[in-house]
């Protein structure tokens, strides 16, 4: 059952069930050993560890033998196929997020802080003046609660209904290209171009999750992470979100929809 969320463009919300709890709980216990490593990915002055292939899960997704399944596993299997899933990312945040990073610019930190980094998955940004290819081409993005916080505390936002107009602006940016050049073109401008538009005209909605909440999101979909608010309540941990990217095969595939 969908819990939030239902019908809205882009993305879904699932409820909590006795399957998500229970991967839940596994990988919580697997996340806090991984966020007390030393050397970890840790920015925004100590408030956001970034933690990109952090959680110990199997190829099958499963935690210390607890399996990953439930309604929103399913229904991304039911779209794109069995998976073999990577390493999850274990996005963790803490009260005052965010802080400025280190070699952050003013401009992105106000990016972060105004609007939440809003970003579509997938785009990386290379050479000195940050070009972006779509180099991870992403099948869709699977994000579990692994505890529960209050609904300040730095929330996922998202854009209702922006994987279409962003969706539209990578095809035609990359329009009678090769196949085997997609990855190699820089969409830059009409990414930028077309994130001002989803900004100005589509609704931003927050998140917040409990512990086994699931939410699946089209890979277009723009979307980022809100800033802390004053008094919001979360485990000393912080806030833990654990997802997965699985990569199509091309960026053909990417921009099929």
């Amino acid at each position: 059952m969908v819990a939030r969320g239902a019908g809205a463009p882009g993305w879904r919300l699932f409820a909590a069930e006795p399957a998500t709890l229970g991967w839940a709980a596994a990988a919580l216990r697997a996340a806090r050993t991984a966020l007390e490593r030393p050397g970890g990915d840790w920015r925004c002055g100590g408030t956001w560890f970034v933690g990109v292939d952090a959680l110990d899960n199997g190829r099958d997704g499963s935690v210390a033998g607890v399996p990953l399944a439930g309604r929103a596993v399913a229904e991304a299997l039911g779209r794109h196929g069995p998976q073999v899933w990577h390493r999850a990312q274990l996005s963790a945040v803490r009260p005052g997020y965010p802080r400025p990073s280190d070699g952050e610019s003013p401009a992105a930190f106000d990016f972060r802080l105004r609007r939440d980094a809003a970003h579509v998955d997938g785009l990386i940004a290379e050479g000195a003046d940050k070009r972006r290819f779509v180099r991870e081409p992403h099948a869709f993005i699977l994000g579990i609660a692994l505890n529960d916080s209050g609904p300040g505390a730095s929330p996922l936002a998202v854009w209702e209904g922006s994987h279409l107009p962003m969706r539209a602006a990578f095809r035609d940016a990359l329009a009678g290209t090769a196949p085997a050049d997609l990855g190699r073109t820089d969409v830059t401008d009409a990414y930028q171009a077309a994130r001002r538009r989803v900004l100005a005209e589509c609704p931003r909605r927050l998140v917040p999750m409990k512990a086994g909440e699931a939410v699946l999101i089209d890979r277009h979909l723009l979307h980022g992470v809100s800033p802390w608010e004053t008094g919001a309540e979360a485990p000393p941990e912080g806030r833990i979100i654990a997802y997965f990217r699985p990569q199509l095969a091309d960026v053909a595939a990417w921009l099929a929809g």
